[in-house]
């Protein structure tokens, strides 16, 4: 309709009807994007002998400094045996900091040492530069859109915490 309401009995999900290629080749964009949104990161990790989980761990102490490990583990999803050895070598390089908790001394809280802050802006930097650079060529509107697709993908419970760590930065 002219006044931008949908005619009677029309739902937003007929009026956008994929074909199963067309999504397959959403999916396929999706690699490919997430191929190059990590490939600089790698690069700078394997310099050093550190892979993505290191990655995903700095980003995430970094964006929450003095997070728990409980925390860490919600969210991103892995074992406590894969965090633990992930934070360990993190530890042990003078990356990431482990502090008692002071309410509760069974909790350690993370922090990101001055090394490891220089490094996630490092990462962080290369990211952000491939990410603002596709942002401009895509247009305000394009960016709005992708950001909404990205959030309508996510699981309840990520969608929750992603939308927590937004309203942290404001």
């Amino acid at each position: 309709m002219a006044d931008g309401r949908m005619p009677q009995g029309v739902s937003g999900e007929t009026l956008l009807f994929l074909t199963d290629e067309q999504l397959r080749q959403g999916i396929e964009a999706m690699f490919f994007a997430y191929r190059g949104f990590t490939a600089d990161p790698d690069r700078i990790l394997a310099e050093q002998g550190y892979g993505r989980a290191h990655h995903r761990a700095i980003h995430f102490i970094n964006r929450a400094p003095g997070t728990t490990v409980n925390n860490l583990l919600r969210i991103l999803g892995v074992t406590k045996q894969s965090l633990n050895r992930v934070l360990r070598t993190l530890i042990d390089d003078g990356l990431v900091e482990s502090r008692v908790g002071a309410h509760d001394k069974r909790e350690r809280h993370l922090f990101l040492t001055a090394a490891g802050s220089a490094l996630e802006q490092q990462l962080s930097d290369a990211q952000r530069a491939r990410m603002r650079a596709a942002y401009k060529d895509a247009g305000p509107e394009a960016v709005a859109g992708f950001r909404k697709v990205l959030e309508a993908m996510m699981d309840v419970d990520m969608r929750r915490a992603y939308k927590r760590l937004k309203d942290k930065s404001g």
